[in-house]
């Protein structure tokens, strides 16, 4: 339901030599197909829509349990891993180098130990005895097979960009990998907690050739392997008896793919699945009152934006775009088009991201922002001052979801209001990701709504979104001075000396408007009573939390 194009989406599969993306864009605006539904106020909000730090722990295990779908990943290799459905199942399949926790920080995964002893050099010490499914023992050349993969253009990886950087990775031991840099690069290991940093079998992927991710197993160390996958229905993962960590509490896991929004909530209410991710916002209300179950939120890492894609037009006038921002009434569109779970804001990041800063450094981040509350007036002045009264702006809507619609019919009432014509195209849902992959697509379009998630707890991951030449800046923003302070960032590994400079960059991007922030978005999580344990944050991207998940009651539940 967001961007993830991470990347808050990544950009889609594509044919050799295409450019990678490193968010996530494509993906949220995918899973907005999560929300799609009539219009209407879900009747979440205030306390209700709190978020949660995680639900209560599993009491006991059980047979299995049903999870609920928006849509049939197309495969799980996790190169291309770069969408909800994908990352929702293969967290709990494959494993990466490094792991993201329910609380959004990073800790061991398959390596032990992770060291930097020089500013372009990172060493991987593995653990020892990790078996694969196939019961294969995990070496470090199936670390080096496995990155490389990611740096291979015959496979088109979506994140191969975050190798960018990357000299060489290299076997220094038995159990150590070593990767070299061209240059420091404080985010590449941030994105070993990915599917960046997934470790599959060498022998299991050469095995499966062309067919590895969509028919057979996936040769990875997870808590739970590939089962039966009934295309079209649903996808099985087995319990993994093997697995070096805890184990898992649910012998299965069954994700049935139920893409319509209305079938997929009238599932969890008659209890044929146990629960989902990625709710539809207008069935808020319906579940938490339903008394099946509880509906859950959690930090999202997510904000919801509006994407400028022409600037040749009146939006190449900075007084435009903040006009547009000034008149946008922030505060209805997140009762209406979020279900009332969500936080107006003017920032592009969300504060959950700025969780390693010091004081000083979030206020510098945040403390001169512009104010959410609609100025018409300001607005109306400063359309007048820039000689744009009467000009046409068109914006892309979509039924792929409320939060889509709701958005663009907000900025059409805003620009109404100061003085603007602003046009609505509508666009198919399964044409709609187009926006992000074909130019062709965006001609004729000024602006279309965005949401946005990190796949990382740093604001680096939104904001190296500006610089000249990257993959989201459809706009094609350009400033110098910006992009030398993306590179000065990227080289900083000490946390706060790092975010001191993204604070610079975030006061940048809030004065220039490349897109215009509207609210944050929190992960909303529904469980019925059967159930429990499962993460209320988006580390389900990338965290075993299937394994988490067992029976609510003492004893067993079938």
């Amino acid at each position: 339901m967001t961007t993830p194009l991470p990347s808050g989406s990544r950009r889609p599969r594509g044919r050799r030599g295409r450019i990678a993306v490193t968010t996530a864009a494509l993906t949220s605006l995918l899973a907005l197909a999560a929300c799609a539904g009539p219009p209407k106020d879900a009747g979440v909000g205030g306390s209700e829509a709190k978020l949660s730090a995680s639900t209560p722990p599993a009491r006991g295990e059980i047979d299995s349990f049903t999870w609920a779908l928006y849509a049939e990943p197309p495969t799980l290799d996790y190169t291309v891993a770069f969408d909800y459905p994908q990352n929702t199942i293969l967290s709990n399949v494959c494993e990466s180098l490094m792991r993201w926790t329910p609380g959004l920080t990073v800790e061991p995964g398959l390596a032990r130990k992770a060291s930097n002893p020089d500013p372009t050099t990172w060493v991987y010490d593995l653990r020892a005895g990790v078996r694969f499914h196939d019961g294969k023992v995990m070496s470090a050349d199936d670390v080096v097979y496995s990155l490389g993969r990611q740096r291979d253009p015959d496979n088109a990886a979506a994140w191969a960009q975050n190798f960018q950087n990357v000299a060489s990775i290299a076997k220094t031991g038995p159990l150590q990998v070593t990767v070299k840099l061209k240059k420091p690069d404080s985010q590449f290991p941030q994105y070993m907690a990915t599917a960046a940093g997934v470790v599959a079998s060498k022998a299991g992927v050469e095995a499966a050739g062309k067919n590895y991710g969509t028919t057979g197993g996936l040769a990875c160390t997870g808590p739970f392997k590939l089962g039966t996958w009934s295309k079209g229905q649903s996808i099985e993962l087995e319990r993994f008896d093997g697995y070096w960590g805890t184990r898992a509490k649910a012998k299965k896991a069954v994700f049935r793919i139920l893409t319509d929004p209305s079938a997929r909530t009238n599932a969890m209410l008659s209890g044929e699945v146990d629960g989902g991710y990625l709710i539809p916002t207008e069935s808020y209300g319906r579940l938490r009152d339903s008394g099946v179950g509880t509906l859950y939120f959690g930090e999202g890492l997510s904000t919801v934006n509006v994407n400028i894609t022409n600037m040749h037009g009146p939006l190449g006038d900075l007084r435009v775009r903040k006009a547009l921002s000034l008149a946008l009434d922030r505060t209805g569109f997140v009762k209406a088009g979020l279900g009332g779970a969500g936080t107006v804001t003017t920032s592009l990041t969300t504060r959950a991201a700025w969780a390693g800063a010091s004081e000083k450094t979030r206020q510098a981040a945040f403390g001169a922002l512009p104010p959410a509350a609609p100025d018409i007036e300001k607005a109306k002045a400063l359309i007048k001052e820039a000689g744009a009264e009467g000009k046409t702006l068109t914006v892309a809507t979509s039924s792929i979801g409320q939060d889509v619609s709701l958005l663009a019919t907000a900025v059409q009432a805003a620009g109404t209001q100061i003085g603007l014509k602003i046009n609505l195209r509508t666009i198919a849902p399964n044409a709609f990701t187009a926006l992000f992959t074909d130019p062709e697509a965006r001609e004729g379009i000024d602006m279309f709504p965005l949401t946005y998630y990190d796949s990382i707890t740093d604001p680096l991951d939104l904001l190296t979104n500006f610089k000249t030449g990257a993959y989201l800046n459809f706009a094609d923003f350009s400033d110098k001075g910006y992009d030398a302070l993306v590179d000065q960032a990227t080289a900083v590994y000490e946390p706060d000396q790092r975010l001191k400079i993204e604070a610079e960059l975030q006061k940048r991007v809030a004065d220039q408007l490349p897109w215009i922030p509207v609210a944050e978005w929190p992960t909303a999580l529904f469980l019925n009573k059967r159930i429990t344990g499962a993460p209320t944050t988006i580390a389900y991207m990338y965290y075993p939390w299937a394994a988490d998940v067992g029976a609510a009651g003492a004893g067993a539940a079938k």
